[in-house]
């Protein structure tokens, strides 16, 4: 497979897997706030814990991609495999 295939790949295979940590991370935030804190707090307050809740998964899951992206830069050689997403600036 040519550079530009293996980061077409690359991208996707990234996309998804944030996609797939932020349905996760919202998950198991929202299992928690059911188990802890809905006897602690009223129902009420559920439709302002949600927003919060999504923006945490959001948070959550840059930071695992980022480390999953650190941690496969260390065992592969990106420039051996990929080609940059941008060209070189005039």
């Amino acid at each position: 497979m040519s550079k530009k295939t293996n980061t077409l790949i690359f991208i996707l295979a990234g996309t998804v897997f944030n996609i797939i940590v932020t349905i996760l991370c919202l998950f198991l935030l929202l299992v928690i706030y059911g188990a802890v804190f809905s006897n602690l707090l009223p129902e009420s307050s559920a439709p302002m814990v949600i927003p919060f809740i999504f923006v945490a998964s959001l948070v959550a899951s840059f930071f695992i991609y980022r480390l999953a992206i650190k941690i496969f830069m260390k065992k592969v050689d990106m420039d051996k495999y990929f080609d940059p997403i941008f060209g070189p600036r005039r």
